[in-house]
């Protein structure tokens, strides 16, 4: 009797979760069994645990035929993912968080799309339209931000980079995998940038999140080591050092230079500054004439007019006339923020000198001009990305359209193309 193809590999990294292990093991197995219509195995891959997570990892992988159970004496869930999806035989590798706090139904929607040879890498995001999310305000502000910083930064297309949730074609993962260094929580962050570059298309699907309110990552200790990955990732990009190949359609790097980011910074600089200087002069100049919100109104907008189109020109390399109304009424509404920004300086000052207003105005431009290099880049004067999938606002499982070639996709294919039941389970 011929053997079955292995369709996915979904390995389910794990660190001293003794308490949730069994349970949501068994939870995953009882889903592929009843619901799932590809061949897949459950691959729980343990980390360095100190508790019973191994032992119990061992007992699931012997009473389950779907389970295998793999240890690693080093933590670092980036570790375990590059380590097991580079020896798997399946064709879709696969992981999501042990707690599942992801809906299990958008389990297949995640791999059909790969498993047919439409997308190349696969992502659950929390962040658009369609998600339904249940978690708390601090960890939903500072994964916007990080996402944020991330399409500033890097030119990210993706919409959630930390989603527990993702899926890659193993011949992608195969070519994408030694290119990665981070052996932690940015693991995910590189491989989708760096697939990015590579050109991939990356297919996003709303999910359902209920977060873990027993969980143990230390969000300020993961945040810290995400910015030194990005710092060392954008620097690997920009110096060369990291040489991504181009593997389908045109790559990110095509239309992005390594040295475009640097080069925006310098020329976004140079023109803030000579905005500021404007700005300032044409405050204290109305001020002798109006009121402090009146004066900081005008000036703002007269300055933020030509600072919108300095940089169309200057940092963005746009010229001639296509657009140019868009990307000003665009660029009045990022204005908006420094407008909020600095009159609510205002609003708190109580009779100050006229120094100490001016000094709270200019620091409270700063500020403003970071988020406005955000949003310029990323929304203004942002590119779309071919080749890349968004998930539709008008439904969680929508038919997809291959904008390579033009055809239509159903990402919920019938049951009867894919051989029912689990595979064989390679135990440890």
């Amino acid at each position: 009797m011929a053997m079955r193809v292995l369709q996915v590999d979904i390995v389910v990294p794990v660190r001293n979760e003794e308490r949730d292990l069994a349970p949501s093991v068994r939870r995953l197995v009882s889903y592929l069994r009843e619901d799932f219509p590809f061949t897949a195995r459950v691959t729980i891959a343990d980390n360095g645990s100190t508790d019973g997570t191994w032992a119990i990892a061992d007992r699931l992988a012997r009473e389950l035929d779907e389970v295998r159970a793999v240890r690693m004496e080093q933590p670092g869930r980036g570790r375990a993912l590059r380590a097991i999806w580079s020896t798997s035989d399946a064709e879709v590798l696969a992981y999501m968080d042990v707690d599942l706090s992801t809906d299990l139904n958008a389990l297949l929607p995640l791999v059909a799309p790969l498993l047919s040879g439409h997308s190349d890498l696969a992502i659950g995001t929390r962040l658009a339209r369609g998600s339904r999310v249940i978690r708390g305000p601090k960890r939903e502000l500072i994964s916007r931000c990080y996402n944020m910083l991330l399409h500033a930064c890097m030119g990210a297309r993706f919409s959630d980079a930390q989603c527990g949730f993702k899926a890659i074609r193993r011949d992608q993962a195969r070519a994408l995998l030694p290119l990665t260094q981070d052996t932690g929580w940015f693991f995910d962050t590189e491989l989708l940038v760096l697939a990015e570059r590579a050109g991939l298309r990356i297919h996003e699907i709303p999910v359902d999140w209920i977060d873990d309110l027993d969980s143990r990552v230390d969000i300020v200790a993961t945040a810290l080591a995400d910015l030194r990955g990005m710092a060392r990732l954008g620097s690997g990009l920009a110096r060369g050092s990291i040489k991504v190949p181009r593997m389908r359609g045109s790559s990110l790097a095509d239309g992005r230079p390594a040295t475009e980011l640097p080069l925006q910074i310098v020329s976004f600089a140079v023109v803030g500054v000579a905005s500021t200087i404007a700005y300032v002069l044409l405050y204290l100049l109305l001020r002798g004439v109006m009121s402090a919100q009146a004066a900081n109104v005008l000036s703002l907008l007269v300055t933020a007019v030509a600072n919108t189109a300095a940089n169309r020109r200057l940092t963005f390399g746009i010229s001639g006339r296509q657009h140019a109304a868009r990307h000003q009424v665009k660029g009045l509404i990022a204005v908006g923020i420094g407008l909020a920004l600095t009159s609510g300086a205002l609003a708190i000052l109580h009779s100050p000198s006229r120094g100490v207003e001016v000094s709270v105005l200019v620091a409270a431009n700063l500020v403003a001009t970071g988020i406005r290099f955000v949003l310029y880049r990323t929304w203004v004067f942002g590119k779309p990305k071919p080749g890349h999938d968004h998930p539709t606002p008008n439904g969680r499982h929508p038919i997809e359209r291959d904008h390579l070639r033009g055809e239509a996709f159903d990402p919920h294919p019938p049951a009867a193309h894919a051989e029912p039941g689990p595979a064989p389970a390679a135990r440890a």
